[in-house]
């Protein structure tokens, strides 16, 4: 399951946009990157710029556009808690290679706002992750 919009800080309904993108099959909840001119998937410690609202069964066309909501510092996602995670208030975590989850890496971009037993909340953080020298 992707990733789901939980709230905003001021409760408003972000305004959906519409961008090209690029050779991929977008489905709802995906959050993507600019490459080269269009969206794809953003993994691991890339930045996710959108959150897409498409859901399709096959790829787009390159330049096809999608709808998509920008995301916000203010916006909180939603996803599953993935295995092994051992994130907790303030840390930042990797997203999944497919840009549908969480994974327990950390040093991304998504910051733990909380986490339950089975669900973790997340905010996309303005700022890279810490970079740690061991």
């Amino acid at each position: 399951m992707a990733f789901q919009i939980y709230t905003t800080d001021d409760g408003r309904t972000p305004g959906l946009e519409y961008l090209p993108c690029g050779a991929m099959v977008p489905k709802t909840g995906t959050l993507l990157k600019a490459a080269g001119g269009m969206l794809t998937p953003a993994g691991g410690t890339e930045k996710p710029l959108y959150f897409c609202m498409a859901n399709r069964e096959e790829a787009c066309q390159p330049g096809e556009l999608i709808p998509v909501f920008r995301l916000g510092e203010d916006m909180i996602l939603e996803a599953e808690l993935p295995q092994g995670f051992a994130g907790k208030l303030g840390d930042q975590v990797q997203l999944t290679s497919d840009g549908t989850g969480i994974a327990a890496g950390a040093g991304g971009w998504a910051q733990v706002t909380a986490a339950g037993e089975e669900r973790v909340w997340v905010r996309i953080s303005q700022t890279p992750a810490a970079k740690t020298t061991e």
